[in-house]
C-alpha cells in the first residue's frame, strides 16, 4: 500500500449508471493515452460476446469472488444486476505507488467504497444527456434480455440520484468533450 494519499490526479473514478458511455468514454481515453492504466474489474457474470477474460473483466466463480472477499483483495465490491463487480486492490496500489494514473469505471456504491479507503481520489459522475437517451441506450445494447433492462433502468434511477456525492459531473453529450474534460480533472497532458 503506497505511504501517501494519491493525488486527485493519480486515482480517478468514473462512474455513473450502466449505459451512460463508460466504456466508450474509457476506450477513446485510451486509445490517445495509453499511459493511463485502467483497472481490470472481477465479475461473476458471464462474459458477453467479443469480451475477454482479463481485457475487459477478470471472470471469476462464485466461490472465488467469496475468496477474493473474505481475503480484503478487492478495494471495492458491489452487486448489480444480479452478479457481484470488484475492483483487485494490489493492481492499483501497485500502479500508484509507481505513479501511474489510474482510472477505475465501477458503480456508485463502489464509488463510496473507494472514496472510504482512498479519500485523495477524485470522483467523477458520468450523466447521460436525458433520462430518455438513456433508456434508449440500454434498450438498443441488444446484449440482454428485457428482465435485466427493466432492473438497470431500476438501479439507473438510484444511481442517478447520487450525482451529488461526487466531485464533479460530465454529461455524455459529446464522447470527445467528455475524455477532454476528464483528461483536465486528471491533470494528464493533452
Amino acid at each position: 500500500m503506497p505511504d501517501a494519499e494519491p493525488d486527485r490526479g493519480r486515482l480517478t473514478v468514473l462512474s455513473g449508471p450502466s449505459g451512460v458511455g463508460k466504456t466508450t468514454v474509457i476506450r477513446e481515453l485510451r486509445a490517445h493515452h495509453p499511459e493511463l492504466w485502467v483497472s481490470v474489474s472481477a465479475t461473476t457474470r458471464f462474459p458477453r460476446p467479443g469480451e475477454v477474460d482479463g481485457t475487459h473483466y477478470r471472470f471469476v466463480s462464485e466461490p472465488a469472488f467469496d475468496e477474493l472477499v473474505a481475503a480484503g483483495d478487492l478495494l471495492e465490491w458491489a452487486e448489480f444486476a444480479g452478479h457481484r463487480y470488484g475492483t483487485p486492490r494490489l493492481p492499483v496500489e501497485e500502479r500508484l505507488a509507481a505513479g501511474t494514473p489510474v482510472l477505475l469505471e465501477i458503480e456508485p456504491q463502489g464509488a463510496r467504497q473507494v472514496r472510504a479507503a482512498m479519500p485523495g481520489a477524485l470522483l467523477v459522475f458520468l450523466a447521460p444527456p436525458s433520462w430518455d437517451e438513456l433508456v434508449r441506450r440500454l434498450s438498443g445494447r441488444g446484449t440482454e434480455p428485457e428482465e435485466v433492462i427493466t432492473s438497470r433502468l431500476a438501479a439507473a434511477r438510484e444511481e442517478l440520484a447520487a450525482e451529488p456525492e461526487f466531485d464533479e459531473t460530465l454529461v455524455n453529450t459529446s464522447v470527445q468533450d467528455v475524455v477532454a474534460r476528464l483528461l483536465t480533472l486528471m491533470q494528464v497532458g493533452a
